[in-house]
């Protein structure tokens, strides 16, 4: 996966840099709260720089204040003492995992940001501390969680378009693999899914709305990676299958530019000139837009407008009006509709509920480190519907019991709290390479990293340690599973219904534009009904893993998918008569 490494190597710094110090210093309890603070640098994957900053700052101050309030609470509630601390702790646990589940869904945060959010509190609620001990806890907390954002957008000054050229990259494979798929009949529609959300993807991370048939750019590096999304939009069209071009040639040069796109060097590529500009996208780059050689002089631009096609094209000049704007909104916006709020809160009550369950019966067992069963239902309940959910509690189970055996043997070697940070960190580094893979293989390195954390925190012989990480474990995923199976809601079917009339009303909108109706300009219901497709996709996915039918027929749904297919193709060949048949 494109970035990959350096997201993992940042990773794996936020954490050693603080949390190696302290080993080195002979406090390793104190480095397990720095090494709960850098998981802020486990969120904005491959987001823009402006934004990666303002949802790692966002994430440093929530991964600081659970671990504040964690500690706060171990203090207040003792709850190794008495069962109504006890019970305080398991209460809290479970509300912190609904709200970090509901935010994160609602900011669309990816990944395992909500159980992590959920562990930097449950460990810190589970440590005996005294009162005097946590502000340095949070201090150090938020000393590492600082340092994952000064990390994060470090990267703003050696490649500052770094995540553009990874999400035009991802456009351009799976605009390539859409083109590679079988010429007889309709591509796959999860195929032309993925590259429809990838498209839109890129012009969500470069800022702009696709192109409305009269969009001009210039030189420069912005105005290429606009016009490469331009192309792949253009060639999203079901009619440029059955048109003059070597459809396997296309796909291979755009893979291609995929390639040097995230390739290290700072100099676009010269293959722009070998990709064809269709029509609805803006002509060839030249050769006085592609990129020069260094010491190369560059000749002033006549063309009108090229000074402001230089700015970056997600500013505020790449596309002048309010229309624009609205489309650039709805491109960067969320889903609305009076029902928006009963979508995220159920899968958030169901992750509260089934966390609370795990963590109260690790206590009523006596389970010592009882957040684990908290944590490992958490993680099983952090899916879409109840076929994920089992899906995970497969995988969890298995790279849980490699995880042990991992864990098992650095235990065995007895390393000194030194080795056993660098271990740590090593498999913080591993854990953020693998999880965006294979979740199973992010397990495995996730439950020996949780395991040697409280090691490093609390020593203890690594028989008991062990065992009470699998009974915590088998416990959590058995609850997260129950809940999943007993806590069934209709959200699903809800989600497609609204998905389905939103998508029905976009392609009435289509239909008016292209008949020159009074009403929002073409390019403005491409871009509606672009999205309204993607979230139908989405929604009926999701709904077909759940145990409630949706009750809609499937029929229908691909009817309306593939006349919003054909609708778009006709909105950006509005010249040609590609017929989307009657409205289902």
């Amino acid at each position: 996966m494109d970035g990959a490494f350096l997201f993992a190597l940042r990773a794996a710094l936020a954490m050693g840099l603080v949390a190696l110090p302290l080993a080195l210093a002979g406090r390793p309890d104190l480095a397990v709260y720095a090494a709960l603070g850098s998981f802020t640098a486990t969120f904005g994957r491959n987001l823009p720089y402006p934004r990666r900053a303002r949802i790692l700052a966002l994430a440093a101050v929530a991964m600081t204040a659970c671990v504040g309030c964690g500690s706060a609470l171990a203090v207040a509630a003792r709850p190794g003492e008495s069962a109504a601390g006890t019970a305080a702790v398991i209460a809290a646990t479970g509300l912190v995992a609904g709200v970090a589940k509901y935010v994160c869904d609602t900011a669309r945060l990816g990944g395992l940001g909500a159980v992590l959010l959920l562990f930097s509190f449950a460990v810190a609620a589970d440590d005996s501390a005294t009162s005097g001990e946590v502000l340095p806890r949070t201090a150090l907390a938020a000393a590492a969680a600082g340092l994952a954002w000064l990390l994060g957008v470090s990267g703003h000054l050696l490649h500052p378009d770094r995540p553009e050229r990874l999400a035009v990259a991802t456009a351009l494979r799976a605009t390539a693999a859409l083109l590679a798929a079988p010429e007889q009949g309709d591509p796959p529609r999860g195929t032309r899914h993925r590259a429809t959300l990838a498209v839109l993807d890129a012009y969500r991370c470069l800022g702009c709305p696709p192109p409305d048939g009269s969009r001009r750019t210039g030189p420069g590096r912005d105005a290429v990676f606009l016009r490469l999304t331009d192309l792949c939009w253009t060639l999203l069209a079901g009619p440029v299958r059955q048109g003059p071009h070597d459809l396997p040639a296309l796909a291979a040069r755009l893979r291609r530019q995929a390639r040097l796109l995230t390739g290290r060097r700072r100099a676009l590529a010269p293959a722009l000139h070998e990709l064809p500009f269709l029509p609805g996208v803006s002509p060839e780059v030249s050769p006085r837009d592609a990129p020069t050689r260094p010491g190369a002089r560059q000749e002033p631009s006549r063309q009108p407008g090229a000074a402001a096609a230089r700015r970056p094209a997600g500013s505020a000049t790449a596309r002048e009006g309010p229309a624009a704007l609205r489309a650039t909104e709805l491109l960067t916006g969320h889903p609305g509709g009076p029902d928006r709020f009963a979508l995220r809160a159920v899968p958030a009550v169901r992750m509260a509920l089934g966390t609370g369950a795990a963590g109260g019966l690790a206590a009523l067992l006596h389970l010592e480190h009882g957040y684990w069963a908290a944590v490992s239902a958490a993680a099983v309940l952090h899916s879409v519907n109840l076929r994920t959910t089992a899906q995970r509690a497969v995988q969890r189970t298995l790279g849980t019991v490699a995880g042990l055996l991992l864990a098992l043997g650095v235990l065995a070697a007895d390393p000194a709290p030194v080795a056993l940070a660098a271990v740590i960190v090593a498999l913080e580094f591993l854990l953020e390479y693998a999880v965006a893979r294979n979740y199973a293989l992010g397990v495995v390195f996730l439950t020996p990293m949780a395991l040697l954390l409280s090691e490093l925190a609390a020593p203890a012989p690594a028989g008991e340690l062990v065992l009470d990480r699998v009974l915590g474990s088998a416990v959590g995923i058995a609850v997260g599973l129950l809940c999943a199976l007993l806590m069934v809601h209709d959200h699903a079917a809800l989600r497609v219904e609204r998905a389905l009339a939103a998508c029905v009303a976009a392609a009435a909108r289509a239909d008016r534009a292209l008949a020159g109706e009074p009403g929002p300009p073409p390019w403005i219901a491409q871009v509606q009904l672009a999205v309204a497709v993607v979230e139908l996709r989405e929604a009926d996915d999701a709904a077909a893993g759940e145990l409630w039918p949706a009750g809609i027929d499937p029929a229908l749904l691909a009817a309306t998918e593939q006349r919003a297919h054909l609708l778009l193709a006709r909105l950006n060949r509005p010249g040609e008569d590609t017929a989307p048949g009657p409205a289902p």
